[in-house]
């Protein structure tokens, strides 16, 4: 039903991420439309064109961004021009909000600015209320074609207030929930598996998608229908169905990073937190530090990356790490202990292991990872994993199990 189009070179150079399109997409969904396509275009009229014919002809409503600045190589205005053919002409109120907002931002207005108070004479003008380029919505055929700055700040004021809500007075689109449930340490396939027959017993309404990361899935299930209350019942039943199967391997049913789980449910225990980190570098106290109000509960982290500072900071066993090294049960079980007794907190977490891409054995191939986890009076248990050859997901992944895996100890009571 819905087609967005971003323009601009520097999209398709990667010179400028395209954030755009995945906000529209988020807030055209919770609206209750369907968005059909994507597509990035370069800055050249006959592209625009093309792309444009196309995108008219498949769907009902087109919203495309970008290509109305000041400057030469902003063409949109004239080819949208050249698309519905009609000619630009010149709107005194849109030259008012022009002057108003560059009311002591520049000396004086110039023929640049000056066109840009130029728009097509067939479209319906929404005024921006944040910067100088007019918000374009033209009625055409059966479709609609909306063109908006590329600037974030700007479309996201005009889609949230004008054009979002002049769409759903249009279509009157339906409802469409979603529900997300996380899943982790179970591969894909062996997940898919696991739920055939679940998902052969899923209502019509509701539409399931794998969507997996390193270490983890995220289950969406998207319902659709009229009733609301209809679909919430629908997919929460589909949810009751799915929890014996996964188990313990699911923890969480919001879509939100495994950080933010965890600090949600690390601040309701009211307990203490403190690291000791090796292969994960630091990125485990970033994880937990990244989400507003982590020092309630989080004292602090050591990154004792040499056997030398494992030894001093943490009082980890120079016999040990001879014997066994450094990535090993024994010493990263010293570590969590040591960090426990240093900061005198009530959990702790440690790490050690080869991130790579050199430094592996035949005994400890790139990817090995130790994690052990302590609690104040409880003792210290640890696990054994291999994540791979990749350093950048390695380092990722020891960091979100570590946090994962004592919310899921805790909640067992196992530690």
């Amino acid at each position: 039903m819905v087609e967005i189009i971003t323009i601009g070179d520097e999209l398709l150079i990667g010179q400028v991420t395209d954030t755009n399109s995945a906000w529209m997409g988020r807030e055209l969904n919770k609206a209750g439309f369907d968005v059909q396509r994507i597509t990035s275009v370069s800055d050249k009229k006959e592209e625009i064109k093309d792309v444009l014919e196309k995108a008219t002809q498949r769907a009902k409503i087109v919203l495309m961004t970008g290509g109305l600045g000041p400057t030469r190589d902003d063409i949109t205005k004239k080819t949208l021009c050249e698309f519905f053919d009609t000619h630009l002409v010149f709107n005194e109120e849109v030259f008012g909000d022009i002057q108003k907002f560059l009311k002591g931002r520049v000396k004086s207005i110039n023929e640049l600015n000056r066109e840009q108070a130029l728009v097509p004479k067939k479209c319906d003008v929404i005024r921006n209320p944040m910067g100088t380029a007019p918000i374009m919505w033209f009625d055409y055929n059966d479709s609609v074609v909306v063109s908006m700055p590329g600037v974030p700040s700007e479309m996201k004021r005009v889609m949230s207030e004008r054009i979002i809500p002049r769409l759903i007075q249009k279509y009157r689109p339906g409802i469409i929930i979603h529900k997300t449930i996380l899943i982790h340490n179970i591969p894909e396939a062996v997940l898919a598996e696991m739920l055939t027959d679940w998902e052969d017993d899923l209502p019509p309404e509701i539409k399931l998608a794998y969507l997996p990361a390193p270490g983890r899935i995220r289950l969406r299930l998207s319902a659709r229908g009229d009733d609301a209350k209809t679909l919430e019942t629908k997919i929460a039943n589909a949810v009751d169905g799915l929890k014996p199967i996964v188990g313990d391997n699911i923890y969480g049913d919001e879509d939100l990073p495994a950080s933010d789980i965890f600090a949600e449910f690390f601040r309701n225990t009211e307990k203490s937190l403190a690291l000791a980190e090796s292969c994960s570098g630091g990125y485990l106290a970033h994880l937990v530090t990244s989400v507003a109000g982590s020092s309630d509960y989080f004292k602090g982290g050591m990154v004792t990356y040499s056997n030398e500072l494992k030894q001093r900071l943490l009082g980890v066993r120079e016999r040990d790490l001879k014997e066994f090294g450094a990535v090993s049960k024994q010493v990263v079980e010293q570590m969590a202990l040591g960090v426990l007794d240093i900061t005198d907190a009530d959990y702790a977490i440690a790490t050690s292991g080869v991130a790579g891409p050199g430094g592996g054995t035949n005994e400890k191939p790139v990817g090995t990872v130790w994690i052990a986890w302590a609690a104040s009076g409880k003792g210290v248990v640890s696990k054994l994993f291999n994540f791979g050859k990749y350093r950048e997901r390695n380092i990722m992944r020891t960091s979100e199990t570590a946090l994962i895996e004592l919310m899921q100890m805790m909640k067992k009571g196992e530690i």
